[in-house]
């Protein structure tokens, strides 16, 4: 049995261009006509990519992003193609992100969430809206299209000591995560991350899916694909694990304690 893999490579400019998205469905092409038994897909465009390219060969992605919406599958439960997998992540985990940042920074009452243009960050907004009126805090979105923009729009929002931030799950944030963690420390901004990386660079804290474990687990549908189970009738599934890391010497940096009930939840405490 041969398994082939497509991973999307993202632009260095924050942006997705045509000329990626072009290459992109051409290697999906490329791939397609080695024949593999099944094809892994990684993180970004890759889905609909190989769908355009194949309708026959089984494809299992490890990081859909809203996979219902982006029409890979008919839905969650009954995928209905050659196509099924892995979400990295699951709407609610905003409401969390805003729920820690609360914690760690309690004197935080305006949060802004740098979030990508799309669904995927619309869905995200959504639900940080819904919890924020509980939280007694007011949020607003800054969308991450380019560095001159980021650095415009945080450098006007940031007002110590009462403004914090989240990053939601986006291509453009994690291009950019040298220059959003610079910001946050500059402007002494609590910043609740949505991937580990953030904070091993220097962030505050991130509450994070598990991409190992997805992948780990995309493993274990190509398996079943090889064993005889269809695509079409394995259900996409959520996130089982998310992971709380937090970097201490960035805390002192930007003047925060943080509490010891955060401290004992942590998976990985960095100091």
């Amino acid at each position: 049995m041969r398994v082939g893999r497509l991973d999307a490579i993202y632009a260095s400019e924050y942006r997705w261009s045509a000329g990626d998205t072009a290459r992109l469905f051409r290697d999906a092409k490329e791939l397609v006509t080695l024949n593999p038994d099944a094809i892994l897909a990684g993180v970004g465009a890759t889905g609909a990519a190989l769908q355009q390219a194949t309708h026959v060969i089984p494809i299992v992605f490890a990081q859909g992003v809203d996979p219902v919406g982006n029409g890979y599958v008919d839905s969650l439960s009954r995928p209905g193609n050659n196509i099924t997998g892995f979400v990295q992540l699951n709407y609610g985990l905003a409401g969390k992100w805003l729920e820690l940042l609360k914690e760690v920074a309690p004197q935080v009452t305006r949060v802004a969430m740098l979030r990508e243009p799309g669904a995927a960050g619309i869905g995200q907004w959504a639900v940080m809206q819904e919890v924020a009126h509980s939280k007694n805090v007011e949020v607003r979105p800054i969308d991450v299209q380019e560095a001159g923009g980021i650095e415009r729009a945080v450098s006007a929002f940031a007002q110590p000591p009462n403004s914090g931030m989240i990053t939601a799950v986006s291509a453009a944030a994690l291009n950019g995560k040298d220059l959003i963690i610079k910001l946050a420390m500059q402007y002494r901004l609590p910043v609740v991350y949505c991937y580990r990386i953030f904070v091993t660079h220097g962030g505050l804290m991130s509450y994070a899916t598990d991409i190992a474990g997805l992948y780990k687990r995309a493993a274990g549908y190509v398996d079943r694909i090889f064993k005889g189970e269809k695509p079409a009738e394995l259900p996409v599934q959520d996130p089982n694990k998310y992971e709380l890391i937090v970097n201490l010497k960035s805390a002192k940096a930007i003047g925060l304690t943080v509490p010891p009930s955060l401290l004992s939840r942590a998976d990985e405490i960095i100091e």
